[in-house]
């Protein structure tokens, strides 16, 4: 349990990792922002990029969650 606990914390320090940047360079661009995210934000679809980014980035975690779990498993069974 412990070891399953301590490998999800390390997935999640690693998702961490790699959104730190995405969100540091959102935050410099500013006013400074590509014409093309102020069409999508006129339109309204820049919900639907924010929508389909969080998708892939939980379905992303959800792999590696049950990833995890089976791996868990396997060395369960090499164990015994």
């Amino acid at each position: 349990m412990k070891n399953s606990l301590l490998k999800l914390r390390s997935a999640f320090l690693l998702l961490a990792a790699l959104l730190l940047p995405v969100l540091h360079a959102a935050a410099q661009a500013g006013t400074d922002s590509p014409e093309m995210a102020d069409a999508l934000r006129q339109n309204g679809k820049i919900y639907v990029v924010v929508a389909v980014i969080a998708v892939v980035l939980a379905g992303l975690l959800a792999f590696l969650i049950s990833l995890d779990r089976k791996v868990g498993r396997l060395e369960k069974e090499l164990k015994d």
